[in-house]
């Protein structure tokens, strides 16, 4: 059996704070891998715009190459529409019965979770695990493991706007995204 945390996000684009936050709960909850789980289109998120879901994929791929304890999970890529965690763990639980699925959020998230599709029924699959930030209040009913992370304040959004503005990114994100962005011309006014 296996302890596997899955770390869902549009990773748009992935950068050093996602990195820091897994490996953090990777060795705080005693965790064999993390896997990181692009979403496709985020219920929370739907009326925004989107990187192409390629670019995004092949951006993780450079950004988790270098770790061995992480991996790319595509599962909410390859289904249509809204991604559910529901539907997504179910289909996980389905093709790996017996390891044991923990699920990481953010502060952010952990206020909404009374608001997750299904959460009862996915808390019967997975366990939480809550990753602290300033700033957010973390009161919650539900069963959560908790996390602490050195606070690195950087953000997809502010890496997008940087980007377009053509100021600098260093050390806020891996240089083999930095590299494929600059390749492939994203993030450009």
């Amino acid at each position: 059996m296996k302890k596997i945390g899955i770390f869902g996000g549009t990773f748009d684009p992935p950068h050093n704070g996602h990195l820091l936050m897994a490996n953090e709960v990777l060795y705080q909850a005693e965790l064999d891998e993390i896997w990181f789980m692009p979403n496709q289109i985020p219920p929370h998120k739907q009326k925004e715009d989107f990187t192409d879901s390629f670019h995004r994929v092949e951006m993780l791929k450079r950004a988790i190459g270098s770790n061995p304890n992480f991996k790319l999970e595509l599962a909410e890529m390859e289904r249509e529409g809204p991604s559910y965690t529901f539907d997504t763990i179910r289909l996980l639980k389905e093709r790996q019965p017996d390891d044991k699925l923990f699920f990481i959020i953010g502060a952010d998230m952990i206020e909404f979770l009374p608001k997750w599709y299904k959460l009862d029924e996915l808390l019967t699959l997975i366990q939480f695990i809550g990753v602290r930030r300033p700033g957010f209040h973390i009161e919650t009913p539900y069963p959560l493991l908790f996390a602490d992370v050195p606070e690195f304040d950087v953000s997809s959004t502010m890496l997008r706007e940087r980007l377009k503005a053509k100021k600098p990114t260093q050390y806020l994100m891996p240089d083999k995204v930095k590299q494929y962005i600059e390749e492939n011309g994203l993030y450009e006014s």
